[in-house]
């Protein structure tokens, strides 16, 4: 028997059927089929499928259009599904990245059938892996018209905070050439890795920007992530790779934070192995402002980490980043979301979707503290 989703149950008792329903990178389809089953049985949308992405779509001829997007992969399951309750906590693997914001998605779908804005649904795959397979980047590719819209939300974990705009992120070998020579005769060759320790040393050094953009302030970082030199116990090598990650804010486009870098490492050999642009805040567009009024008391901070906000940017889409888990949760073996968060976040955005007035409770804290990175 297939996998059913309620959509009139709580949307915590969603929430946990969501992760009940395992959907690890590549392995969606269970889900996706159950979502597109409950979307389809909604007769105030329009159904769309492409692989195990889902998009549904309202068609009232409002004046604006608003995107909700979610991902519904998750990283490997390591022993934490089934979900589990202890105390206000949902505990599994994706319950705060994101699929309780992916919850919160489908009790809008199903209970707001006449929204101040045409609103999209989309629910897609294979997000936590590489950017090749991401199923919105193959939506914009395929079906662009699919998510047309004035204004984007991402219900990523954010704790409930929204979180402007998002870094950037790239990823460069820098490389320290030596001579190869034997190890009994070091003096005859030049030490790769001894020479990498200056890379290192100007790693150690660096100063990372906090610019603020567009009245947010973000928080730069240049880091070592990979280390590989050597050849044999007995010979000197002749080449070390110092694999750096620079997340930059986005007054940078991807050239420039290549030209930084290559300015940098200036002694060394750059190799851009993986860019992926960063987006602007773009809090001032009416949209996005009267969704902070309405569902953050007027309240942002800025994304320090990479999301899909960037894709949505790319399309011409000013968007925000708002849900109920908490970033820095994301990914381990102990995952968890506050139930209560999960019930204020589907409260805030049926506010925001049936126009009612501004939001002035605070939000429901998550038990962390800024926001993570991507």
């Amino acid at each position: 028997m297939p996998d059913m989703l309620d959509l009139t149950s709580d949307v915590r008792t969603l929430t946990a059927r969501i992760v009940d329903i395992e959907s690890v990178s590549g392995g969606e389809r269970a889900l996706a089929d159950a979502i597109e089953q409950a979307l389809t049985a909604l007769p105030h949308l329009t159904v769309y499928r492409d692989g195990d992405a889902v998009v549904a779509r309202t068609e009232l001829g409002r004046e604006q259009r608003v995107v909700i997007a979610g991902h519904i992969d998750t990283v490997p399951i390591v022993g934490n599904v089934p979900s589990h309750v202890d105390g206000d906590r949902l505990y599994g693997c994706g319950t705060s990245d994101m699929k309780s914001g992916v919850a919160v998605q489908l009790k809008l779908a199903a209970a707001v059938p006449e929204p101040v804005h045409d609103v999209t649904y989309v629910f897609y795959d294979c997000e936590e892996i590489e950017a090749e397979r991401n199923g919105l980047r193959r939506l914009a590719a395929q079906h662009p018209e699919w998510l047309d819209g004035d204004f984007a939300v991402l219900m990523e974990p954010t704790g409930g905070y929204i979180e402007g705009g998002c870094q950037g992120t790239m990823r460069v070998e820098v490389t320290a050439r030596g001579k190869r020579s034997h190890s009994a005769r070091s003096w005859m060759g030049h030490n790769a890795i001894h020479e990498a320790g200056r890379i290192i040393d100007i790693l150690r050094a660096y100063a990372p920007r906090r610019p603020e953009v567009e009245g947010l302030r973000f928080h730069e970082g240049l880091n070592a992530v990979f280390v590989s030199g050597g050849v044999a116990g007995n010979v000197i090598p002749d080449e070390c790779v110092v694999s750096v990650n620079y997340r930059f804010a986005p007054d940078l486009s991807v050239q420039d934070a290549e030209a930084h870098l290559r300015e940098v490492f200036a002694e060394f050999d750059v190799r851009v192995t993986d860019a992926a642009p960063s987006a602007r805040p773009g809090l001032d567009h009416p949209a996005a402002a009267a969704f902070v009024r309405t569902v953050g008391s007027g309240q942002a901070r800025a994304k320090l980490g990479w999301t899909d906000v960037a894709r949505m940017s790319e399309l011409g889409i000013p968007a925000v980043n708002y849900g109920p888990g908490d970033p820095t949760l994301a990914h381990t073996k102990d995952e968890f979301v506050v139930l209560d968060a999960i019930v204020d976040a589907e409260r805030r955005m049926v506010g925001w979707l049936t126009g009612a007035e501004p939001q002035d409770s605070a939000v429901v804290e998550s038990g962390a503290g800024e926001a993570g990175a991507a």
